[in-house]
């Protein structure tokens, strides 16, 4: 599909906007999002893609609700990005940031992914095994969490699920 803008180059990116039930598609190529600034076309105000993202972070609600220290305060020890700098410019400085602000960052990570953890997909055919790995693991999470309350009966339970999973995991 050919860029809308230039009508010369190959469409690699593609927004759809949805107004009042209302779909609108634009299919356009790098160039002329790099021309557009990377907005996104067809909003006003040059709504971007780090406007995107800031919003998304929502760091005043967040520090309203008491979690951690507030925003300017949490910086990276590495290249010193405060965490109020990331959300504007939608950037990380360095790989470290990632580690100081995680805090924050998952609970994001969980609204935007619906978990903190990347799961992907599973081969069907070849796939039994990961399986077996992730349920022992999600087993023994529950494990501990019997244990901590003190549901001894529970947690043996679990033990011997867990080692029957590790077992079938050995053979195969």
């Amino acid at each position: 599909m050919l860029c809308q803008e230039c009508s010369e180059k190959q469409a690699t990116l593609h927004f759809t906007k949805i107004v009042n039930g209302e779909k609108t598609e634009f299919h356009i190529c790098e160039s002329c999002a790099r021309e557009k600034g990377e907005g996104i076309p067809g909003t006003t105000g040059g709504f971007s893609i780090h406007s995107l993202l800031s919003g998304l972070l929502d760091f005043e609600k967040s520090n309203a609700s008491g979690l951690g220290p507030k925003p300017q305060t949490v910086r990276c020890d590495n290249c010193g990005l405060t965490y109020t700098q990331f959300s504007k410019i939608g950037r990380f400085g360095c790989s470290e940031c990632y580690d100081h602000f995680a805090e924050r960052l998952n609970p994001l990570f969980k609204r935007v992914h619906g978990n903190t953890v990347h799961v992907g997909k599973i081969p069907k055919r070849s796939g039994g095994r990961i399986q077996s790995k992730r349920e022992v693991e999600m087993l023994k999470q529950k494990l501990h969490q019997h244990i901590e309350q003190e549901e001894f009966e529970k947690a043996a339970g679990i033990r011997d699920r867990i080692r029957e999973l590790e077992r079938n995991i050995m053979e195969s």
